[in-house]
């Protein structure tokens, strides 16, 4: 397995991962199937290159298999924290510390950069995903109802933090 920060030479794989992770998991994601679909690459090829968000994916035999993201706050009084965000791993590679290594990776870098905070969102019920979550150190500061809708139906977002201390 390699894990590495993706760039705009990798919108093409990271395009079709996201597309299946929304696909699959619709209540886990706030952003939709039907609108990620539509876009076109050079979308995803300006996002992979930005400077506030970064994005690491992890590689087994030269495909991309999982991915992570994180985008800091851009306002001087908030630049010390930093969102997780779209964390997937295909469902063939559950249980290999692959999701480890992705969060790994993005925390090595968070603390790089002197990021003091890091928040996320877990869809409630997602047990996995909490799990997962805690185990890497998160933990829940509330619970937003109703936070997003997928067919009609509502779902609750668990808000969670990690404090960071410096490398």
């Amino acid at each position: 397995m390699e894990i590495r920060r993706l760039g705009p030479d990798d919108a093409s794989d990271y395009r079709a991962l996201r597309i299946r992770a929304l696909w699959e998991f619709p209540e886990a994601f706030t952003s939709s199937y039907d609108d990620d679909e539509k876009q076109p690459i050079e979308v995803w090829e300006t996002r992979l290159a930005g400077e506030q968000s970064m994005f690491w994916g992890a590689y087994q035999g030269g495909q991309l298999c999982g991915m992570v993201g994180m985008e800091r706050e851009r306002r001087a009084k908030n630049r010390h924290k930093a969102t997780v965000i779209g964390m997937y791993v295909s469902q063939e590679y559950f249980g290999t510390g692959m999701g480890r290594a992705l969060i790994d990776a993005l925390l090595a870098c968070a603390r790089e950069l002197g990021i003091e905070l890091l928040v996320l969102t877990v869809t409630e019920g997602n047990e996995v995903a909490t799990n997962f979550y805690e185990a890497a150190g998160f933990r829940s500061f509330g619970i937003e109802p109703g936070a997003i809708k997928v067919d009609g139906r509502a779902y609750a977002k668990n808000h969670m933090y990690l404090e960071l201390t410096p490398s």
